[in-house]
């Protein structure tokens, strides 16, 4: 059977999230970086068929291409690991503690902004013909999309801030199901099928990844958008990052380790 039932991949999380916090630095941040390159690379095809198109909906049936891939590679989001590490932390698995966890998600971190940086400058080059010219329409976009997801939260204030937190708690509790549905299936058509469906849901309602921001924002900045590195930071990354964090964890990770692993006891019928 290429399905796994819930006890079983649930199972498979907290062994995941094990792994990844005893995984050596060195590949931690390698594969972090290949995530996050990669994720970028999709954002920036994504956006291109949108622009091209017209049509947001083609951008976001087309943009889990990226997601597939980095997973299928055995690459590492942040909000991938902000729900599957503290599973292992919550089942007392030995030799996990709260300080390994954290070091875990700051290479990550750390690798996934390298690796959106590299993409949003050589992006930046080819848009520009090694910044020679205008950005163009697909570079003219990316600017719009950085000042709007930054000065136009700012404008409402702490609603405005607020608005961001709830919209990447949103966006890592579809993504995070997209690194569940990878664990599902034994299959590669399942485990693609599974991915695909949450992280195209995400992308075409505007919710925020912290990941796929790492390359919208700097490549926006470049491109001419009117907002400075302290806008993205306060008024987005910061936010979007808390946001993801409660998400994932709450909605997903949470929900399924409570209910298969630490199940409540069984009700007696008689």
């Amino acid at each position: 059977m290429s399905y796994l039932v819930p006890a079983e991949f649930v199972t498979k999380m907290v062994d995941t999230g094990e792994s990844k916090i005893f995984m050596s630095t060195r590949d931690t941040v390698i594969r972090a970086y290949m995530a996050g390159a990669i994720l970028a690379l999709a954002a920036a095809f994504a956006i291109t068929i949108t622009v091209q198109t017209g049509q947001p909906l083609a951008g976001a049936i087309l943009f889990p291409v990226g997601f597939v891939m980095l997973y299928l590679m055995g690459f590492d989001l942040l909000t991938g690991v902000f729900m599957l590490t503290p599973l292992a932390l919550l089942d007392r698995r030995q030799g996990v503690t709260f300080n390994r966890v954290l070091r875990n998600w700051g290479w990550v971190f750390l690798g996934n902004l390298g690796g959106a940086l590299t993409v949003a400058i050589m992006m930046a080059f080819i848009f520009t013909y090694g910044f020679s010219i205008g950005p163009g329409v697909v570079g003219e976009k990316i600017a719009g999309i950085g000042e709007a997801r930054t000065l136009g939260y700012a404008q409402y204030g702490v609603a405005g801030w607020f608005t961001i937190f709830i919209r990447g708690m949103l966006c890592n509790w579809m993504v995070s199901m997209g690194v569940v549905g990878a664990m599902i299936s034994t299959s590669v058509s399942g485990k693609v099928i599974a991915m695909w469906m949450p992280i195209m849901l995400f992308f075409y309602m505007g919710f925020e990844h912290s990941i796929v921001n790492m390359f919208l924002f700097p490549s926006a900045m470049i491109m001419g958008g009117g907002f400075s590195i302290a806008d993205y930071v306060w008024w987005n990354e910061i936010p979007t990052v808390l946001g993801n964090l409660a998400g994932g964890l709450a909605f997903t990770g949470l929900t399924l380790y409570a209910t298969h692993v630490k199940t409540g006891p069984k009700r007696n019928l008689v």
